[in-house]
């Protein structure tokens, strides 16, 4: 019989899966976990920018480190590396996203269908192939980094913001689903990060995380076992108003 007991970072799971390994908010969650001794295995679709990464996270744990390539936009959203992942991790985050123009998806339907794979088909392929595989163990933790931007469509970014809100839901039905099962899935919130995917864009430093900032509140999710979390806390204050805005006001923004 599998086991069912929920086990937080701090009852002793050591190994994790980083989808997305080589994105700033990824290698800062590596980071992150590597100093505390965890074992990780690194997923991404740039294996050789993966491997260098590996090679700088080998020197920082003992635990050790393997590099695997990982695709999301294949069409079964690179779920087949899955299979070679020895052992299983007892956590799994998946940082994948791809922020895309708006402008562009909006003309260019590849363009667009990129942007929807990437954040949302995706990752949820893959997450829900480990749930699967958590849940027969009896026990693991999966974080999702979503985005605000699933919250409400904005004109701004509303290809983007589509794919997150496709994410979102769909790590808030998995949680629901593997309630009491030993499994337990958090989604994270950012708002805007300074990372190389916002680079060049004029970001409100009051608003704006860091990488590491991201990574710490992903590693104290896994700890305390939290369904939601936002990054930075105030964007909780902030979506609240943005959904409650009626939509015959909300379309005259442009926001």
């Amino acid at each position: 019989m599998p086991e069912r007991r929920h086990r937080h970072m701090n009852d002793g799971i050591k190994t994790a899966l980083i989808i997305g390994a080589t994105s700033d908010i990824g290698r800062a969650i590596a980071r992150k976990l590597a100093a505390r001794g965890w074992a990780l295995q690194l997923a991404a679709r740039d294996l050789a920018r993966l491997e260098r990464e590996a090679r700088d996270l080998r020197v920082r744990t003992v635990a050790g480190v393997t590099a695997r390539r990982c695709d999301a936009l294949q069409a079964d959203g690179g779920v087949s590396l899955l299979e070679e992942l020895d052992p299983l991790p007892d956590v799994a985050v998946c940082v994948v996203g791809l922020l895309g123009d708006q402008a562009d998806s909006q003309r260019n339907i590849v363009a667009a269908e990129r942007v929807m794979r990437t954040n949302y088909i995706g990752p949820a392929l893959l997450m829900g192939a480990l749930a699967e595989r958590f849940e027969q163990r009896g026990r693991g933790v999966l974080v999702g980094v979503s985005s605000v931007a699933g919250e409400r469509g904005r004109a701004a970014n509303y290809v983007y913001g589509s794919a997150k809100a496709g994410f979102t839901a769909f790590l808030s039905g998995l949680r629901s689903r593997l309630a009491g099962s030993g499994v337990h899935v958090v989604t994270v919130k950012p708002g805007f990060v300074r990372t190389r995917m916002t680079d060049g864009m004029d970001l409100p430093a009051r608003l704006t995380a860091t990488p590491e900032e991201v990574a710490a509140v992903v590693v104290e999710a896994m700890r305390r076992g939290r369904n939601i979390v936002y990054v930075r806390r105030v964007w909780r204050f902030i979506m609240f108003i943005i959904r409650v805005i009626p939509e015959g006001v909300f379309k005259r923004l442009k926001v």
